[in-house]
């Protein structure tokens, strides 16, 4: 039997970075799809997994990164997002989850073996976590209802290569944890 995590990439973010603009509209349309996604997965006992960039804030933890996102004027796309008690908290560096960090032994230690890849950016995060999984023999879902992007044709093109390279099963929301 398969235990699955739902992974959400990068939420925590304070959108002032390059890029922000154009990740930020698709943000907004994602926020709302993503928290009902959260809320199905914790009513369900999914276990929930933050996975997100440190922002070369090296001396930050989850909670100092969430309060600086907080803080901005952005914050309406992170407080319906936001880690509740239960879940888990894993800071990375780089774009793909696993790169040095400890999310593959935290995956094991859980006995999970599918991971439902949700958050931002699509075709820069989502794609490179969703490779490693891959390689690490994970079963890759990715709703794509609930992943951000910066452009929408690269955005479109790494679903497509998820699904085709990776075996992902590239879907909408809705049809997890109903």
């Amino acid at each position: 039997m398969s235990k699955t995590a739902l992974i959400v990439i990068d939420m925590i973010n304070t959108y002032d970075h390059k890029d922000a603009d154009q990740l930020i509209r698709s943000a907004e349309q994602v926020v709302p799809v993503l928290t009902d996604l959260l809320g199905r997965a914790r009513g369900r006992g999914v276990p929930v997994i933050y996975v997100n960039d440190n922002f070369g804030e090296w001396r930050s933890h989850h909670g100092e990164l969430l309060e600086r996102a907080l803080a901005t004027p952005h914050a309406h796309l992170v407080e319906p997002v936001k880690p509740d008690a239960d879940s888990l908290f894993v800071l990375k560096a780089r774009h793909s989850i696993f790169f040095e960090t400890p999310l593959h032994y935290l995956l094991q230690q859980q006995g999970v073996d599918r991971l439902v890849l949700a958050g931002q950016v699509t075709e820069q995060c989502v794609l490179y976590s969703a490779l490693d999984a891959h390689i690490r023999h994970f079963d890759v879902v990715v709703p794509q209802d609930a992943v951000a992007y910066i452009h929408e044709d690269l955005a479109q093109a790494a679903l497509r290569m998820m699904e085709r390279n990776m075996g992902a099963r590239v879907c909408g929301s809705q049809e997890l944890w109903v």
